[in-house]
């Protein structure tokens, strides 16, 4: 496991010690932790929807990857 340290502002502070005072969460680090996976999370149904988005507009590759991939280099 990797430990980082990132300076915050007292705004986010002062937010980290009231989640933290509501108890769903055991510690700054635990809190962080969450934080990071919620945003994994959205970026992944971000790149659905947009993938959805695609295949509603028609853009959709069919065909031989490799030669698909040649096309855009």
């Amino acid at each position: 496991m990797t430990t980082i340290t990132v300076p915050i502002d007292k705004e986010l502070a002062l937010f980290i010690e009231e989640e933290l005072s509501h108890g769903e969460r055991e510690s700054k680090a635990h809190l962080v932790r969450y934080a990071l996976e919620r945003l994994r999370e959205e970026r992944a149904f971000l790149r659905i929807e947009e993938a959805r988005r695609d295949i509603r507009d028609g853009r959709v590759y069919k065909g031989d990857l490799k030669k698909i991939l040649k096309k855009f280099k």
